[in-house]
């Protein structure tokens, strides 16, 4: 039964998007959309544990949901074009003219420019992108904002209505709107990147940015902050085969198991960031994946290039997190006394303090100058404010091993 179940859930994570997405390009109706893409992982979560998966699970769970729509809009008595046009939908989503995959993902494209619409608040152009795309359930959705799940609920309400409200188009946009609408979506793809990146995300969000990414290089051969973006997905996600061990513990990069690195991964990756713009903020951190990616060993890794590409990151867009990896990029490149003084400045202001990885960090260089048990309380301090289980074992882990 636990074997069905989390099957169903990565059916669902790549289905949901794309049949929302599919539907609302057919019947232009948000809200529809999604409640049949719901309808129709209810049903599987009824029948699949007694009938067996299908062989087709998303072609199942687009037929489930195109039928709950064309039922929906004879009840409506809508127009026949819209219903035709659902009923020639095939199981992929696609009509008998359509491109196939490439014009669902294309239909998934879309529907992130939609979300990132000028329109709407930042706040609900990203919830609206990973509840929609990516199926995040809005309860997570409301601990990564820091609100109730009601309060994003209604924020989530809210956006669609004005979507539908000012008649923003469900499209990519051409010309000087699609200049101004870039940016948002690369913010918006970076962190549903980052959704599935992070130590207890779910890699399907990961996977999806990819997708989108491509596509939209595609799409946009001559926007060269594209490939840049792209480009840093690919590095850091081709070490995600070699981030844990056998037993499910973290393992950090200087320690991990090079030969797991993906190296078709690592191969795109470069080829798309020697097409992109690499003095940008995406294009420089793509620079620093770079240089871990190419690094045959730890000790090989060229810190000083790293350290340069964050001391230009930090005068494009000098964030916390931007002067924290700065400080550890010194710390490698110039010995750890160095960095120690690049974290006391990033920490001036507080917005680092009592954050884990500003504590980790200072606990690396710290056991680097040669005092192991400030080290080791540092760690486990980080330890007690992690995010995550596999970072907070991972940190307790680290304070061992300068305890002894």
């Amino acid at each position: 039964m636990t074997g069905r179940l989390d099957r169903l859930e990565e059916v669902a994570a790549d289905a949901y998007g794309r049949i929302v997405a599919t539907l609302i390009r057919v019947t232009g109706d948000w809200t529809l959309a999604e409640d049949c893409a719901q309808e129709a992982l209810a049903q599987a979560v009824q029948r699949w544990p007694q009938e067996g998966t299908p062989d087709n699970p998303g072609g199942w769970l687009m037929t489930v949901a195109r039928n709950r729509a064309i039922d929906a809009l004879r009840r409506a008595t809508v127009e026949r074009r819209k219903l035709a046009e659902l009923a020639a939908l095939t199981p992929d989503g696609t009509g008998p003219g359509d491109g196939g995959k490439e014009e669902v993902v294309d239909d998934r494209l879309r529907l992130v420019f939609t979300c990132c619409h000028p329109a709407l608040a930042l706040e609900s152009r990203v919830a609206l992108t990973l509840r929609t795309v990516c199926a995040v359930p809005t309860a997570d959705l409301a601990r990564a904002f820091l609100v109730t799940e009601s309060a994003m609920t209604r924020r989530l309400t809210r956006a669609k209505t004005k979507i539908a409200g000012a008649g923003i188009p469900y499209r990519v946009p051409s010309g000087p709107a699609l200049d101004e609408r870039l940016p948002g979506v690369l913010a918006v793809l970076y962190l549903l990147f980052t959704q599935g990146y992070n130590a207890d995300g779910d890699p399907a969000f990961a996977d999806e940015a990819i997708r989108l990414a491509r596509l939209l290089r595609r799409l946009m051969p001559g926007r060269r902050e594209v490939p840049a973006l792209l480009a840093l997905f690919l590095l850091q996600h081709s070490r995600r085969a070699a981030r844990r061990d056998a037993e499910g513990r973290l393992v950090p990069l200087e320690r991990q198991d090079r030969t797991r690195w993906d190296r078709a991964a690592i191969a795109e990756g470069l080829a798309a960031l020697a097409d992109a713009d690499q003095d940008g903020p995406y294009g420089l951190q793509a620079r620093v994946a770079a240089c871990h990616a190419t690094a045959p060993t730890a000790s090989a890794t060229d810190w000083a290039e790293i350290a340069r590409c964050y001391d230009a990151l930090s005068r494009l867009r000098s964030t916390p997190v931007v002067e924290l990896n700065r400080a550890v990029a010194h710390g490698y490149a110039h010995g750890p006394q160095a960095g120690l003084a690049l974290l006391a400045l990033a920490r001036e202001g507080g917005a680092l303090d009592d954050h884990p990885l500003a504590l980790a960090a200072e606990a690396d260089l710290t056991a680097r100058s040669g005092d192991h048990a400030r080290a080791a309380d540092l760690f486990r301090r980080a330890a007690a404010v992690a995010h995550s289980d596999p970072e907070r074992r991972a940190l307790l882990d680290r304070a061992a091993e300068h305890s002894l």
